[in-house]
C-alpha cells in the first residue's frame, strides 16, 4: 500500500509596506464656483450688516483718532496741531487725581463687589427650594434703570437723620453719616451703590457656571469629610476658574472706564475727591467754553483704550496657562 506524502504549504507571503494613499486634493473653486456655491447670496445678505458695523463702529473710531491730533470744537474749522493734545492732557493736574480716584474706586469695588455675587452664587445654588425667586430678587436691580436707580440711592443717602440710610444705623446707636458729602466717604457709597447695581448680572452667570460642575465632585468630598466651605475651596472655586478669570478683567475694565455714579452723584465732588478719567473726558468735552475741547477728549479716551488693550492682552497672556489647567 502507497504511503501518501504530506501535503506541502506554500511559502507565507512576504509583508509588503503600506503605502501611503495622499487624500484627495481639494479642487479650487474659481469665482464662478464660489458664485455656483451661494457666495454672491451670502455677500448680498451680509452687506447691511457690514455697512452698519463700519458705519456706526469703525468709522467713529477712525474720526475719533483723527480728531485727538486735531483742536477743534465741533464749530469752528479743525486745526491741526499733533501731539498737542496728548501733551496737554498729561500736563493737566487733574490727570493725576482723576487716576488715582479710579484706581481706588477699582480696588474698592474688587474687594466689595466681587467677591459678594460669588458667595451670593454659592448660598443660592445650595437652596433647594424658591430658588427661582432668589435669583429674581438678585437680578432685580439690574432691571431698574441705572438713573432711576441713582436717583432712589441719593434720595437714601440723605446726610441728615431723618434719611433712610441715617434712619437705619441710627437704629443700631450710629451716625447720622455725611456719605456723599465728605471726602473719605464718598467713594465707598458710589461702590456700595456700583455693586447694588450690577451684582445680579454676575451672580446669574456664576449659577450658569455651577450648573456644569459634576455633583460627583461634591459627593467625594462630603465621602472625604469636608465641610461646606471646604468644598466651595476644594472644589466650586477650581472647577470656576475661567469664568473667575473672565469676570476679574471684564470687572477691572467696567471700573476703569466708570462715569454714571460720580456724574450723577456728585459730579466729581467734594473737592474733585470722586472725579474719574471718564468724567474727566466728559468735562473735556463739554464743560469747557466754546463748546468744549473735543480733540483733549479723544486725546484721553484713546490714552485709556491703549492701556486697557495692553492690560488685558497682558492678563490673558499671564493666565493662559493657569485657565486652561
Amino acid at each position: 500500500m502507497t504511503q501518501l506524502s504530506p501535503s506541502v504549504s506554500a511559502p507565507p507571503a512576504p509583508d509588503l509596506p503600506e503605502i501611503a494613499v495622499a487624500p484627495p486634493r481639494r479642487r479650487r473653486r474659481g469665482l464662478r464656483g464660489w458664485v455656483r456655491g451661494g457666495g454672491l447670496t451670502t455677500l448680498l445678505f451680509l452687506t447691511p450688516l457690514l455697512f452698519s458695523f463700519i458705519l456706526f463702529s469703525w468709522r467713529p473710531i477712525v474720526d475719533a483718532a483723527i480728531m485727538a491730533f486735531q483742536h477743534t470744537n465741533l464749530v469752528s474749522a479743525p486745526e491741526w496741531v499733533g501731539l498737542d493734545n496728548f501733551v496737554n492732557v498729561l500736563n493737566d493736574p487733574l490727570l493725576g487725581k482723576a487716576i488715582v480716584n479710579t484706581l481706588w474706586f477699582a480696588l474698592l469695588a474688587l474687594i466689595f463687589g466681587y467677591p459678594l455675587p460669588l458667595l451670593a452664587a454659592v448660598l443660592m445654588s445650595e437652596v433647594r427650594r424658591a430658588r427661582g425667586l432668589y435669583s429674581a430678587l438678585a437680578y432685580l436691580p439690574v432691571v431698574v434703570p441705572p438713573v432711576v436707580g441713582a436717583l432712589l440711592w441719593k434720595f437714601f443717602y440723605d446726610a441728615s437723620e431723618t434719611g433712610v440710610f441715617n434712619t437705619i444705623i441710627g437704629w443700631f446707636g450710629a451716625g447720622p453719616l455725611p456719605w456723599l458729602q465728605d471726602q473719605a466717604s464718598a467713594m465707598p457709597s458710589l461702590v456700595l451703590f456700583a455693586t447694588w447695581s450690577a451684582a445680579g448680572g454676575t451672580i446669574i452667570i456664576y449659577l450658569a457656571a455651577l450648573v456644569g460642575v459634576a455633583p460627583e465632585l461634591y459627593d467625594a468630598a462630603e465621602v472625604d469629610g469636608a465641610g461646606v466651605w471646604r468644598k466651595v475651596w476644594h472644589v466650586t472655586l477650581p472647577q470656576l476658574r475661567g469664568v473667575l478669570l473672565v469676570t476679574f478683567i471684564l470687572q477691572i475694565i467696567g471700573t476703569a472706564q466708570v462715569f454714571l455714579e460720580p456724574y450723577l452723584f456728585t459730579g466729581g465732588g467734594p473737592a474733585n475727591s470722586t472725579l474719574t478719567v471718564l468724567l474727566l473726558i466728559y468735562r473735556y468735552a463739554f464743560e469747557n467754553s466754546l463748546g468744549g475741547d473735543y480733540g483733549s477728549a479723544t486725546a484721553l479716551s484713546i490714552m485709556l483704550a491703549l492701556f486697557l488693550a495692553a492690560f488685558s492682552a497682558v492678563y490673558f497672556r499671564l493666565t493662559r496657562s493657569w485657565s486652561q489647567s
